[in-house]
């Protein structure tokens, strides 16, 4: 008996996770470029609330999110990003790489970025050397290309320059098939700073920022 309700508490964790953390308000839908079209004030209580989720959501829980659907990856990417919980980078790499599902991925560039060292800049280059030269997939490679064009910016670096050389990995992407959005390099950039920014804004409210 004791066994069956050790069982069920297991299942009923994750769930008070999810109600508590992804679900509120609709968050998991919210976060990334949906934030660039809320209204201001609108957005400065949205990103309070992350700020103070941040805070409050522990490492071990952060975990468990990570482990599941692309929602809660997604939530929990950001909760990492505002915290400045750099403790999973790797983990975020390695989940970029793998690409197991649709969504969470640009997230996960984003707190890549917001980490802001060279060691994410090798991540997100690792995400480009296996996915630019697969025209076919059209997964995070925009949102790769401006997390480590902002970082060149941040760290005076220049890892992107191989991917945008004429005739390079990035030019052979965009113009593989099917056809793709041609979004300018720049372009990419600014979008992923601007969601950095707004990361930033949030962790003005995350109580354990610069703890971790």
């Amino acid at each position: 008996m004791r066994r069956a309700d050790e069982e069920e508490e297991e299942e009923e964790e994750p769930l008070k996770l999810i109600r508590r953390y992804v679900t509120p308000d609709r968050r998991y839908l919210k976060l990334g470029g949906s934030l660039l079209r809320m209204p201001g004030r609108q957005r400065s209580e949205f990103l309070r609330k992350l700020g103070q989720a941040a805070g409050e959501i522990s490492p071990r829980e952060l975990d468990t999110l990570l482990g599941r659907g692309w929602r809660e990856r997604k939530t929990a990417a950001w909760l990492i990003a505002v915290a400045g919980r750099s403790e999973f980078r790797e983990r975020l790499g390695e989940l970029l790489l793998a690409s197991e599902g649709p969504y969470a991925g640009q997230a996960y560039c984003v707190a890549l970025a917001t980490f802001g060292t060279a060691a994410d800049a090798d991540l997100l280059g690792a995400y480009l050397d296996r996915y630019l030269p697969r025209p076919d997939l059209y997964y995070d490679q925009t949102a790769a290309l401006g997390a480590l064009l902002l970082l060149d910016a941040r760290l005076g670096a220049d890892h992107a320059t191989r991917f945008l050389a004429p005739g390079g990995l990035w030019q052979r992407w965009i113009d593989g098939p099917p056809s793709k959005d041609r979004v300018p390099a720049d372009s990419c950039r600014e979008f992923i700073g601007r969601l950095c920014a707004f990361a930033d804004e949030s962790a003005k409210h995350c109580t354990t920022r610069g703890t971790v």
